[in-house]
């Protein structure tokens, strides 16, 4: 049975303050640990921020006490830049970060984009002391959260309202599939990625001279790439010619396209157990922050059904008939958490309060009645770097 953050057999030293520490992540990082430190100067009980990347990123370094460079040269380093880099015998990024984690103190560990990684050794981490959040309790939940054909099946096993998706490999199985399907709007996306990466929403191509309903431009989705549509010949065409898909297939999904209104959910949870959260959706540049009770519906057994632990992000759309249906988690806080800080309620300061024995457990309802509408607009800031010649 899993061990709730304040109720840790384990003591805490007294020749240290405890710390946290934020692993590399994949774009909330820097906010997060701004918030900590909010957090951090109003809390009686003094810790320390820790945070970790395999890059040199002194805008993210600037909001931690201690930093560290995370190994790189790893066959799990995904990204462009480290399938470059040549490959040596290093010590595993969980292993390296364990051991200086219990040098430290470390109470709390967020693993940010390398959950999967640390999840193997969870027992090692919760064997030091560490409350170690991934995203999840095991690799198992976590592999299918990722695969969102997989994640799709457990959540039909659990009767949550879920988007539809059919599998396909290669170009028969899509031609195939469109066959059954191509009667309504439909999109593609990989069984696994991140920010839209893949994601194209498929328009039918003129029949005998007469366009059909959605005839999307030759030439359009070359030059609205933002607006992600493409004519259906022209994907199939790129897709069977393709030479990345050749020397490395991409499973794919065919989708159908719902026309709803999209959520994006933060959600600090703990063992499947929502503890807070806030909805958003977007209309244009701006973001609606609130607490939208009928996307709750589909999130809080959502969470339960995955074992969700830590502080995740939930996608859902509404389909033509306005139900909520779930597109996917992120078993990792989403890229826009700080846009939370805007209703009065930061979800980052809600989750380590907590996990740093600082607050009582939070209570969603409680939490729900905090939360102040708002609507937010992102903007760019710059921040001046200095050189790193080991860049």
């Amino acid at each position: 049975m899993k061990t709730p953050a304040n109720e840790s057999p384990h003591t805490t030293s007294t020749a240290a303050p405890s710390a946290v520490w934020l692993a590399e992540g994949q774009s909330s990082q820097r906010d997060m640990l701004a918030s900590l430190q909010t957090l951090k100067a109003q809390s009686d009980t003094p810790f320390n921020i820790i945070a970790s990347h395999r890059h040199n990123r002194p805008e993210i370094f600037e909001f931690a006490d201690s930093v560290y460079r995370e190994p790189s040269a790893s066959a799990a380093d995904s990204d462009e830049q480290a399938m470059l880099e040549p490959l040596e015998p290093l010590m595993p990024r969980w292993q390296f970060v364990l051991e200086q984690a219990q040098k430290n103190n470390v109470k709390v560990l967020l693993t940010g984009r390398n959950g999967i990684d640390y999840e193997a050794y969870r027992q090692a981490f919760e064997t030091a002391g560490i409350r170690l959040l991934t995203g999840a309790t095991s690799v198992a939940a976590l592999e299918a959260i990722d695969d969102k054909f997989a994640f799709m099946q457990q959540c039909h096993q659990h009767d949550i309202p879920v988007a539809e998706a059919w599998r396909f490999d290669n170009v028969a199985e899509l031609e195939a599939l469109l066959a059954t399907h191509g009667h309504q709007p439909l999109c593609v996306k990989p069984v696994t990625g991140i920010f839209a990466q893949g994601f194209w929403r498929l328009g039918k191509v003129q029949d005998a001279g007469k366009e059909t309903s959605e005839p999307y431009d030759s030439f359009e989705h070359l030059y609205f790439t933002e607006e992600k549509k493409i004519n259906t010949t022209q994907f199939i065409n790129a897709y069977a010619n393709s030479v990345m898909v050749r020397e490395r297939p991409i499973p794919m999904l065919l989708m159908p396209y719902l026309s709803g209104q999209e959520y994006s959910i933060d959600v600090v949870c703990e063992y499947g157990e929502v503890l807070a959260a806030i909805t958003r959706y977007k209309t244009g540049k701006i973001q609606h922050i609130g607490y939208e009770q009928s996307v709750m519906d589909v999130v809080i057994p959502l969470i339960k059904a995955f074992g969700c632990d830590g502080i995740v992000s939930v996608q859902t759309k509404a389909d033509d008939d306005g139900q909520h249906r779930v597109l996917e988690i992120n078993s990792r806080p989403s890229g826009g958490i700080d846009y939370t800080t805007h209703s009065g309620v930061d979800l980052t300061q809600v989750g380590f309060g907590y996990w740093l024995g600082l607050t009582d457990k939070p209570k969603l309802a409680d939490i729900a009645q905090q939360i102040i509408p708002c609507q937010v607009r992102s903007i760019m800031v710059s921040v001046k770097i200095e050189e790193d010649a080991s860049e």
